[in-house]
């Protein structure tokens, strides 16, 4: 297959040197969104992977699952952090100031992985494309590139991008994508108030949008064509694979020659994208990950409560 264009910026796989960490002095004024100071650790091992991409978690928006995606990224340790675009909502923003702590802490997380040694590289997608302007520069250790070459430990050379320059109606009719934003903030606000109260049941968390967007014929056709669209991209310009965002729907699909990986998001399904050291990809469902971490500690404590019931 002939290989007729390439992106200028392949993504280097050798891990930088970790870098010392300073303590910042405290103070009593308020964070800003780039404050790289200390975020919470977790209490357990951290999962261990050569490469992570996460995509879509609009943070500025209530439909972020940010507790979620920040206990992710402080369960996680990688040489490569990939943020595949969407991940600052500017379309929202731009509505109305949103931003509560826990995003801040997010954003704080990501810096600080940057600044021990991870290397971070932020592909902008169309939420926050006003980070576009800023490609080829660094901030705080996050590369800012519009796309790039990821080159597994098994040697096969992925595309990174987010995506929605192969959406027809972001690029094409962009009034009818603010207009279908406005409708799915709607759904994902519904989607906020369903999993507070099954909450109250002390039931698992559930998307609503990811499973209406399943029953709706449409939509499944336009994610099947989005697929099969980006892999016919990353053929062209001479790709093993691509990695993308965008349309909510985390996925692994063979398309001849070229595997096409799309990382999902942190608004329906809470999931990433990540390589073990061995080159093996692997799609993380967080939620699933939690619930079945939740059920084996329910097992263990009953066990262990039954080893110390009085014969």
């Amino acid at each position: 297959m002939a290989r007729t264009q390439r992106p200028e910026t392949e993504a280097r796989t050798k891990r930088p040197s970790p870098k010392s960490f300073v303590k910042p002095a405290l103070r009593t004024s308020p964070p800003s969104w780039f404050d790289d100071g200390p975020a919470p650790e977790p209490h357990h091992r951290r999962l261990g992977f050569r490469t992570v991409w996460i995509s879509d978690t609009h943070l500025g928006t209530k439909g972020c699952n940010a507790e979620m995606l920040l206990d992710f990224l402080q369960s996680i340790e990688c040489e490569t952090l990939f943020l595949v675009g969407d991940i600052i909502d500017g379309w929202q923003l731009r509505k109305g100031w949103y931003w509560p702590a826990r995003h801040n802490d997010i954003v704080r997380c990501i810096l600080k992985q940057a600044r021990n040694g991870t290397r971070v590289i932020y592909v902008p997608g169309n939420h926050d494309e006003a980070f576009r302007d800023y490609v080829g520069l660094d901030f705080g250790g996050v590369e800012l590139l519009a796309e790039t070459i990821h080159v597994t430990a098994d040697g096969r050379r992925l595309l990174i991008l987010h995506g929605d320059q192969f959406d027809g109606v972001v690029m094409y009719a962009k009034w009818l994508a603010f207009l279908g934003d406005h409708a799915y903030t709607l759904l994902l606000k519904g989607n906020v108030v369903v999993n507070r109260v099954r909450r109250m049941f002390n039931l698992p968390y559930w998307s609503l949008a990811a499973h209406l967007k399943k029953k709706v014929k449409n939509a499944v056709a336009f994610i099947s064509d989005f697929e099969e669209v980006v892999a016919r991209a990353a053929a062209e310009r001479g790709a093993d694979g691509v990695v993308c965002g965008h349309i909510h729907s985390a996925e692994i699909r063979q398309f001849g020659d070229v595997t096409y990986y799309n990382d999902g998001d942190w608004v329906e399904s809470c999931t990433a994208l990540v390589e073990h050291g061995d080159g093996r990809m692997e799609i993380i469902d967080w939620a699933a990950h939690k619930r079945a971490a939740t059920l084996d500690q329910i097992a263990q404590t009953a066990k262990a409560a039954c080893l110390h019931v009085p014969a």
